[in-house]
């Protein structure tokens, strides 16, 4: 009974996940009638910078506490995400909105590859675990265990782009 109760724990917190970025997806080819192929790598951009900024606060900031270093992060990353999704919107899909079908789809891949790019040029194609700024003591419930990650689930990382929705 244990197992169970942690796998149905388990798959609502990694369903939850999954239902974040396909709302994200629906809202885009909802509004705009194109799938945008670079959501994903928006959220990747708003991660790293909020993994960036983590790592300079903690640094240069050693005695501020980890919810204030994990917030000043959720904000400038969501600036960064949204940011990005407007120009993307601007440069890349505004001048193609009246277009064939083809040329978006194609613009969609090739931004994503493009920020995929830029990405590993700027960050390197490393390993880079997200740190811990939080209490991590795990919570007992009916001997299945919580961790405060998942208690978080989504971190603040995969909701950077706050608003707008991703432009296309």
């Amino acid at each position: 009974m244990e197992i169970l109760l942690q796998q149905i724990i388990n798959g609502l917190v990694l369903g939850s996940m999954y239902a974040l970025v396909a709302l994200g997806y629906t809202m885009v080819y909802g509004i705009i009638n194109l799938i945008n192929f670079a959501h994903g790598e928006v959220l990747m951009v708003g991660a790293l910078t909020s993994w960036a900024i983590i790592g300079t606060a903690r640094e240069s900031m050693p005695g501020v506490p980890g919810w204030m270093i994990l917030l000043l992060a959720t904000l400038i990353s969501c600036v960064v995400a949204a940011t990005l999704n407007f120009v993307i919107e601007k440069v890349a899909y505004r001048p193609l909105r009246n277009s064939p079908k083809l040329a978006p789809l194609i613009t969609a891949i090739g931004m994503s590859i493009l920020l995929q790019t830029l990405a590993m040029i700027i960050f390197k194609p490393n390993y880079k675990p997200y740190p811990t700024l939080l209490p991590a003591a795990p919570i007992h419930v009916g001997g299945a265990v919580i961790t405060p990650t998942q208690i978080r689930s989504p971190p603040p990382s995969s909701s950077a782009p706050c608003w707008p929705p991703s432009p296309a």
